[in-house]
């Protein structure tokens, strides 16, 4: 009678862990994984991103700060040439400063789509226009394994409300982690744009995330674009002041 006691108590206690995905919807397992990687409230990184070309190739660095969905703000560092351009995300307006020509440019909603300084990213991507927890509609599409390990397979199907880039996407997320193992991102007509993976999980800040993440274009061979995460930070203590078109001037 003990063990089996015992036994029914185990069961118990592990069914009812707090932080397991086993009663999670495919939506908070996605908010999980956005707030894992990107922080509950704030955040901020340095990163290196590396365009690779089939005749060429360049790395760019720069900084990001984060509030929320409605902020962001980047400023690029390296090389000299770019050094000291700046993008601004306040609410649903952007701006992209370039001190080379002394002038601030507001960006468009058009433009979101467009490739941040030549790479494959967005501009969307980078400055977090549409949210992949508020956008889209969740639905679990099975189970794989990744690099070893355990993962959700969820589609994402974008809300007819939203105005996003993307028709669906389907993303991989490590059951014990919440990592970000693997995306693929489609058109309104469902075809495949892109697929991104992530890789290299490294303790950052008190968090196992993956610290490389590479994008290949679909159909455009010799084409891809790695981003590797040299710092990290989350929660950060930085308020709304911060995200001004005067700081985008300042900013280092």
């Amino acid at each position: 009678m003990m063990k089996l006691l015992t036994a029914t108590l185990l069961i118990l206690f592990f069914n009812l862990q707090p932080g397991t995905g086993q009663n999670l919807s495919a939506a908070e397992i996605i908010r999980k994984a956005d707030e894992k990687f990107n922080g509950e409230k704030s955040g901020y990184s340095v990163m290196t991103m590396t365009i690779v070309r089939p005749s060429w190739q360049r790395t760019i660095e720069f900084k990001s700060w984060t509030l929320g969905r409605d902020y962001a703000l980047t400023l690029i560092t390296a090389p000299a040439r770019d050094a000291g351009q700046s993008f601004l995300k306040r609410g649903n307006e952007m701006w992209n400063w370039n001190p080379s020509i002394n002038r601030l440019i507001k960006l468009p909603p058009s433009m979101m789509s467009q490739g941040w300084m030549g790479s494959d990213y967005t501009n969307d991507d980078i400055l977090r226009e549409s949210s992949i927890v508020n956008d889209y509609i969740h639905e679990f599409a099975g189970e794989e394994i990744i690099n070893g390990r355990e993962c959700y397979k969820i589609k994402m199907t974008a809300r007819e409300s939203s105005s996003v880039i993307w028709g669906y996407q389907i993303r991989w997320i490590d059951k014990k982690d919440f990592l970000f193992l693997k995306a693929e991102l489609y058109d309104e007509d469902g075809v495949l744009v892109r697929t991104e993976t992530g890789s290299e999980i490294k303790l950052m800040d008190g968090r196992n995330i993956p610290t490389r993440i590479e994008l290949v274009p679909a159909e455009e061979p010799g084409k891809k674009t790695i981003i590797l995460i040299k710092e990290i930070k989350f929660n950060i203590p930085v308020d709304e002041i911060f995200f001004s078109q005067q700081n985008m001037r300042t900013v280092r």
